[in-house]
């Protein structure tokens, strides 16, 4: 498949009165033509910091880029000017945000929100940019989209606000759309119409999706693959099926094994991953999951595990996939 953005051994950091926090430490990933990528993992990551990243909407400082590539349709986006970025972010590139009722404007209608995206970036004229967002709105299942176009979005329901975020995001046919939570805060109903809703705009459009994520069930209906992500650094990338079927990192199989079941009994507790994730101040210097592992050994705490292909798609961090590690299992000496 054709790619349409790589990702090469990106390391983002901010510069704080404390020190350097290093949030996101050599990743690279790629995302194809028409494809949805799932990035999971705890809060504090690097899911957000990596996505923006890729729109350049850090405050540089405190932020910068360490080193990398962010190759979009070839050319790398960590190199162009904020003006360059102005033409891709919105038209190219767009961003559905975590909080709708932040990320909307509260003090313009939300036509003329979607309206100033269209003539900024398809040149049209008042008239055929309102036209537009009228289609938009009815696109995205709004209700009496020309009644709604004039209203603010205080007037709107929690799911209705995320609903003008996707028409908004998705009103000039980026070929990529990054999805930043898009299902926080909505209720399961309201989360599974918004799901649908991408899904069906992607099928029409042919965009490519990132979708940042902690709701693995979301991730396994809607997925072609998996970056799982723990303090800035990618410990697994695979295939859905092959994530949720047969994962070879700890970290993965303890998010797993988090997600409630519906054959859980009742008296069950549910399981969750005990301890914290690493002070990204001073990241350690070899596996982050390290001190949280109850598999780990002694080569994991100072050196970081290469990575280990379990098929043309699947990869893995970790010292337990390494040859030795399996002498070790069958009942040799560490």
């Amino acid at each position: 498949m054709e790619r349409l953005l790589e990702v090469k051994d990106l390391a983002v950091s901010f510069q704080t009165y404390y020190g350097e926090v290093e949030a996101v430490r050599g990743i690279s990933f790629h995302v194809n033509k028409g494809e949805t990528v799932a990035i999971v993992g705890e809060s504090g990551c690097g899911k957000s910091v990596t996505a923006n990243s890729i729109m350049q909407l850090l405050p540089m400082p405190p932020a910068f880029y360490k080193r990398g590539q962010i190759l979009f349709e070839g050319e790398d986006i960590v190199k162009k000017s904020e003006k360059e970025m102005q033409r891709i972010r919105g038209n190219k590139i767009s961003m559905i945000f975590q909080d709708p009722m932040t990320s909307l404007n509260p003090t313009m209608k939300v036509g003329k929100q979607i309206v100033e995206g269209l003539k900024k970036h398809q040149k049209l004229s008042s008239s055929q940019a309102e036209k537009k967002a009228i289609e938009m709105l009815e696109l995205v299942a709004v209700p009496q989209p020309e009644k709604r176009i004039k209203q603010y979005p205080h007037e709107f329901s929690g799911g209705m606000r995320q609903r003008v975020m996707i028409a908004l995001a998705m009103v000039s046919n980026p070929r990529l759309l990054i999805a930043d939570e898009p299902t926080t805060a909505l209720d399961v109903t309201v989360q599974a119409q918004i799901l649908d809703l991408m899904k069906e705009i992607q099928e029409k459009l042919g965009t490519s999706i990132i979708l940042i994520t902690h709701d693995l069930g979301v991730v396994a209906d809607m997925c072609d693959r998996v970056i799982v992500m723990y303090a800035g650094k990618i410990l697994e990338e695979g295939t859905v099926d092959e994530i949720f079927e047969n994962p070879k990192h700890p970290y993965t199989r303890k998010l797993l094994g988090s997600v409630p079941r519906l054959d859980m009994d009742r008296s069950e507790t549910l399981f969750s991953i005990k301890g914290t994730p690493p002070d990204l101040y001073k990241p350690p210097k070899g596996c982050p999951f390290f001190d949280r592992c109850d598999k780990a050994m002694v080569i994991c705490k100072d050196h970081m595990p290469g990575k280990a292909s379990h098929s043309k798609s699947h990869y893995s961090s970790c010292w337990l996939n390494h040859p030795m590690a399996k002498k070790d299992a069958e009942g040799s000496e560490e």
